[in-house]
């Protein structure tokens, strides 16, 4: 059976589709209302029709994947919070002035260098009843911070709305914060907290206990430190203490995914209880006590990992595969897969945008339909060459599926992924196994040492092997250029290639002759458009100043000291991937730039400036103290735009000076990165 001649299959995919578009066309919620509304009727109107008659309406089906997309659409919009009236945002006077926030501890984030951060739940403003999630910032010190999940605060603050990056192509943090409804963040130290005796007891504070009670009998049982948060990363996907160091090393060996819990690792854990439940006859009673214990052994996971999304998105797919083989129905696993999106999606759209959700499915997806094709290319005789073969080719599956997904996200390739999945895997399958006793054994008591010990050095063994292929730096393919373009043309060509390979016939090899031309086109767009492109951009670069001005492939950067090169490597590099162009020189900034028909005047600490240039635009660099008032008054620039190298509280002055002209004032701090 095609996966797509499946009724939900379609139905599926319209709800996406739905999702999609209310994402990026920002529909008004009246206007898909009204379209629910009328698509419902028209569907009911014509269910009902074709019962009387007896026969099936052929608007019937094109009604019902109009309805799943205006559905679509619309849980989108039911689960944008910062469209709901209580949500924090509409409360204006917070982002102006301080106000006393009520919020409760939801979720321990990574910390910085210079704060430990957390997720909470406002609950008033002034005493006004608010809602919504905020990231809490609060300053490290050289006192212990005690806070834990459930803790209620007071805090009379600022709210600081998510800025946008603050250079071209660099990740987009706000962004990335707005689709967890996160809208905003808050700073503060520990003395401006006022912490509630009394602590909200609920799912999210029982699993933080259990976590917190985990960690100290693992610390109990001397687990070296970096190996114990290695091994919270890999059995519970708890990576908040994890160094850089190892993070880098598991992403240039292309073993990335074992540190965040995924597939893979709910994956592991329903294929151990079914093998410890395999003396269970396979009757109905035996088969559904199975069942139970693998939903059963999946939820206790979820609850002791903290809830995670990850976590949950995995565990709801898992369980659904689980389902599907209990009612004997393998041959239809793509049709389980989709109905396990479609139930996350409907509680929760925006996982869609997610880069782990979209990896975990396309990943699963392609190990189903592409492994055994390349299984079935070559059969060894002896198990230790099925084994590295098996695993080679599932590595292979889910690394072509994913390839392009990877270069568009994180531009850039592990050459040696085969080889780390290789190595590894033998040690992870006994980590994951040994991990999965002890963690169950911490939640009670202190864990022996003797097993702690073998625990303990076979983490330390495997990131070893991880960090050996990762030392291996030249097999790490960075920068690559691959934008929205060709992660589209590459997709079809992958999936057209897979099909005719599956069945070769003259019409599925015209689709990837075509699919090919697909490739050549996105290369030929991706040229015309780099080609055409004209700007002049002003970075927000800290300490320094850079801006950088692009006709075409041309690139010229100019910067106060063109030795910096470290510096502009880092801040541009990810501009130069982005456009797939490479940086044609750099000059030293002089204090009047021509671009197109529009003048630039600079002026730096020195002040020096001739009043009889009348420039379009002025930058403001290297906290230059002049009476900006007076400069206003005799040279009427459009714009005044202050970078990086500019002090808070000069910028300050500055703005204060543009509102009393009219003159609008952009800052690379606050705004982010200025482009003409």
């Amino acid at each position: 059976m095609k996966v797509l001649d499946f009724p939900l299959a379609k139905i599926t995919i319209a709800f996406i589709l739905g999702v999609i578009a209310s994402y990026y066309l920002h529909f008004s919620d009246h206007v898909i209302a009204i379209s629910v509304l009328v698509s419902f009727i028209a569907f009911c109107a014509d269910f009902f029709w074709s019962l009387k008659h007896s026969k099936k309406s052929i608007l019937f089906g094109s009604l019902s994947y109009i309805l799943s997309f205006c559905i679509g659409a619309l849980t989108l919009l039911c689960h944008t919070e910062s469209l709901q009236k209580s949500n924090y945002t509409h409360c204006k006077i917070a982002f102006k002035n301080p106000q006393s926030v009520i919020l409760i501890l939801r979720e321990k984030l990574k910390s910085n260098d210079y704060s430990d951060r957390y997720i909470g739940l406002v609950k008033t403003i002034s005493g006004k009843s608010y809602s919504g999630k905020i990231i809490i910032n609060i300053q490290k010190d050289s006192i212990k911070n005690h806070l834990i999940i459930g803790n209620r605060l007071k805090i009379k603050t600022i709210l600081q709305q998510n800025k946008p990056s603050k250079n071209p192509n660099q990740f987009d943090y706000g962004k990335y914060l707005a689709n967890k409804q996160i809208y905003a963040q808050i700073y503060c130290q520990k003395k401006e907290i006022s912490v509630s005796k009394t602590i909200q007891k609920d799912i999210w504070y029982y699993c933080a206990q259990l976590h917190s009670r985990i960690i100290s009998n693992l610390e109990k049982s001397k687990f070296n430190k970096a190996e114990m948060n290695v091994a919270l990363a890999l059995i519970l996907g708890q990576q908040q203490e994890i160094s850089q160091d190892i993070i880098q090393d598991y992403q240039y060996s292309g073993a990335t995914h074992i540190l965040s819990v995924s597939g893979l690792h709910v994956g592991f854990i329903m294929f151990f209880i079914t093998f410890i439940l395999k003396p269970i006859p396979n009757t109905r009673k035996g088969s559904f006590l199975k069942l139970a214990s693998i939903l059963i052994s999946l939820a206790g996971f979820a609850i002791i990992s903290g809830l995670s999304p990850s976590v949950l998105r995995s565990v709801v797919m898992f369980s659904f595969l689980a389902i599907g083989n209990h009612l004997r129905r393998n041959g239809n696993i793509y049709h389980t897969l989709l109905v396990s999106i479609l139930l996350i999606l409907l509680f929760e759209p925006y996982f869609l945008f997610d880069v782990g959700f979209q990896l975990s499915y396309v990943a699963l997806f392609f190990i189903l339909w592409l492994q055994p094709i390349l299984k079935n290319i070559y059969k060894p005789k002896y198990k230790l060459t099925v084994y590295i073969w098996e695993a080679l080719t599932v590595s292979f599956a889910a690394q072509i599926g994913t390839l392009p997904l990877c270069l568009y996200y994180f531009h850039q390739f592990p050459g040696l992924f085969f080889v780390t999945n290789i190595i590894i895997l033998p040690v992870l399958s006994f980590i994951m196994i040994a991990g999965i006793v002890i963690i169950i054994i911490a939640i009670f008591a202190s864990p022996p040492l003797l097993l702690t010990m073998v625990f303990e050095k076979s983490i330390y063994l495997l990131n070893l092997m991880v960090h050996a292929v990762a030392s291996a730096d030249a097999f790490v393919i960075r920068d690559i250029s691959f934008n929205f373009y060709h992660l589209v043309a590459f997709t079809f060509f992958i999936i057209d290639s897979i099909i005719w390979i599956k069945k070769p016939s003259f019409n599925k090899l015209i689709l990837v002759l075509v699919s090919i031309i697909t490739i050549q086109l996105a290369f030929i767009l991706s040229k015309i458009e780099t080609e055409n492109e004209e700007e002049l951009i002003v970075y927000n670069e800290k300490n320094s100043t850079l801006i950088s001005e692009r006709l075409g492939r041309n690139f010229i950067l100019y910067s106060r000291d063109s030795n910096h090169k470290e510096v502009n490597k880092k801040n541009i590099n990810s501009y130069l991937v982005g456009n797939s162009i490479t940086l044609s020189a750099i000059k030293e900034v002089k204090n009047v730039l021509y671009f197109k028909n529009t003048k630039i005047l600079i002026i730096d600490s020195t002040k020096t400036f001739s009043k009889k240039i009348k420039p379009d635009i002025l930058i403001l660099t290297q906290t230059s103290k002049i009476n900006l008032d007076r400069v206003l008054q005799d040279i009427h620039p459009k714009i005044v735009i202050a970078d990086g190298s500019n002090s808070n509280s000069i910028q300050k002055c500055w703005k204060n000076s543009c509102l009393k002209k009219n003159i609008p004032f952009h800052s690379t701090k606050e705004k982010g990165y200025y482009q003409l």
